[in-house]
């Protein structure tokens, strides 16, 4: 391979960089998308939202085969296949991107398999099982993602340490599992791995998990968790992990400490999950014009423009929040930026999903981060208990909570927690986006019964109208 030309040259095949390379192609752009997976997909795809996702369900449908026998239905214990849940799941992420791939295409875009390096603003070396092939390009998107980070003072040599990659290819169902991290990520591997008969350690460094979403929903959350998990410790941190046992490995000792207070445990493997970094090094940008901050992310403006007018940047490489579908949105606007278009990252709201048993879901301002800006606001709540289809469902604790301003009462954040939440926040995302009020929800007639309904009753509980529920009118 000697030299590919093209009007964009897209450097990462997640869900970030195949968003931009599709639609730049649909476009007229002619498009070379350059990533190390035999497919386009990214993290995402091969090992992230979608591998977890169908292990969650498998681990849903367990969880609710066990509460059934509170209604009467029995099913005995799961047998489970480790082997052939791994492939099921591998089967879900081989279709997906392979259909990525074809799509791919049926677009005109080239794809090189291989890892590339910016050689200047409008070059790159892209290294491939063939060789070294130069890309020359109008302009690039940078679409790299990002990468688990490990804490310096952990040991990660053990083949019993997982990152969540590690986690998600189902090695093993270990007997005892620590999982380090109370974020969306060690929360959803707890989960799985509890569903499957591990027993789960939680261990989170702040006093609440998942950091960002309002405590009253967590605390719903927290109580379902801590019947499924062994156990779940706040405050606390590890201060080291050693293996335990002879070469082949017989376990992990973890040096625990809450307080002043440190004990010794051991574990059969520990997951790691204590946040992601940018994957900006070693790509060759200082051959460029792009400015990359003391964190690692790249800097862009709201066209998602770096600071060398021929590189564009996407997703997690350019900061928080580090989400599939944020990346997507913003492949979409340096795509249509490239080709001319009037166009910004300008988002009301970004929607965020954590896939546990219940569902927690939120959008917007939370109410904990309005206290700390000192936002005013008003809330309004609705409790599943007086849901019908939560009923129906057993999740009879979940909630639904509508941040709003005051006096407007215009939608400014929305909160759920319960079955499902994850595609109720699409709602309360649009509604945001439009400007919607609680008005507006509650005159939206909901079919009945749903668990959509909540948002409505929710709405109509500011004004003391709801009917499944009494509260004062103002």
């Amino acid at each position: 391979m000697t030299a590919v030309d093209a009007d964009v040259a897209v450097l990462g095949g997640g869900p970030g960089g195949y968003a931009a390379a599709f639609l730049a192609a649909d476009l007229g752009k002619n498009v070379v998308m350059i990533d190390r997976d035999v497919n386009p997909g990214g993290v995402c795809l091969f090992r992230g939202c979608i591998p977890s996702k169908a292990l969650l369900h498998a681990a849903e449908v367990i969880r609710n085969a066990a509460e059934a026998e509170s209604f009467g239905v029995s099913f005995g214990k799961p047998v489970i296949d480790r082997h052939k849940l791994a492939a099921w799941k591998q089967g879900v992420v081989d279709d997906l991107t392979g259909g990525l791939g074809q799509l791919a295409k049926r677009r005109g875009i080239r794809y090189l398999r291989g890892s590339g390096k910016f050689t200047s603003s409008q070059t790159m070396a892209v290294t491939t099982a063939d060789g070294v092939a130069t890309v020359r390009y109008a302009h690039a998107i940078l679409a790299t993602g990002s990468s688990p980070a490990f804490p310096p003072t952990l040991g990660t040599s053990s083949p019993q340490i997982w990152s969540s990659t590690e986690a998600l290819e189902l090695r093993e169902i270990p007997a005892a599992l620590l999982v380090i991290g109370g974020g969306y990520i060690g929360l959803e591997m707890a989960t799985v791995y509890a569903a499957l008969g591990s027993q789960v350690t939680v261990i989170e460094a702040t006093d609440w998990l998942l950091p960002g979403a309002d405590r009253d929903l967590v605390r719903i959350l927290a109580k379902t968790l801590k019947n499924h998990l062994h156990d779940i410790r706040l405050k606390t941190a590890v201060e080291e992990l050693r293996e335990n046992g002879n070469s082949s490995g017989n376990g992990i000792m973890a040096t625990i400490r809450s307080g002043e207070h440190y004990t010794q445990e051991k574990f059969d493997a520990v997951l790691i999950a204590t946040g992601r970094k940018p994957n900006s090094s070693n790509l060759g940008l200082e051959t460029t014009g792009v400015t990359v901050d003391a964190r690692g992310f790249v800097q862009v403006n709201a066209q998602r423009q770096t600071t060398d007018p021929n590189i564009y940047a996407i997703g997690d490489v350019v900061g928080q929040p580090m989400l599939a579908h944020k990346a997507s949105h913003e492949g979409r606007v340096a795509a249509e930026a490239i080709c001319g278009k009037a166009t910004a990252f300008d988002p009301a709201a970004i929607p965020a999903v954590v896939f546990t048993s219940p569902e927690l879901a939120w959008v917007g301002i939370t109410e904990d981060e309005a206290k700390a800006k000192n936002v005013a606001i008003e809330t309004a709540k609705f409790p599943w208990g007086a849901s019908g289809r939560a009923k129906t469902l057993g999740g009879p604790d979940g909630l639904t909570k509508l941040i709003l301003e005051p006096g407007t009462h215009r939608l400014l954040g929305c909160g759920i927690v319960g079955p499902g939440a994850g595609e109720l926040i699409a709602e309360a995302t649009l509604a945001i986006e439009m400007g919607a009020n609680a008005h507006d929800l509650a005159l939206t007639i909901h079919a009945h019964p749903t668990l959509a309904e909540t948002l409505m009753e929710g709405a109509e509980s500011l004004y003391g109208t709801a009917t499944h529920i009494f509260k004062p009118r103002r």
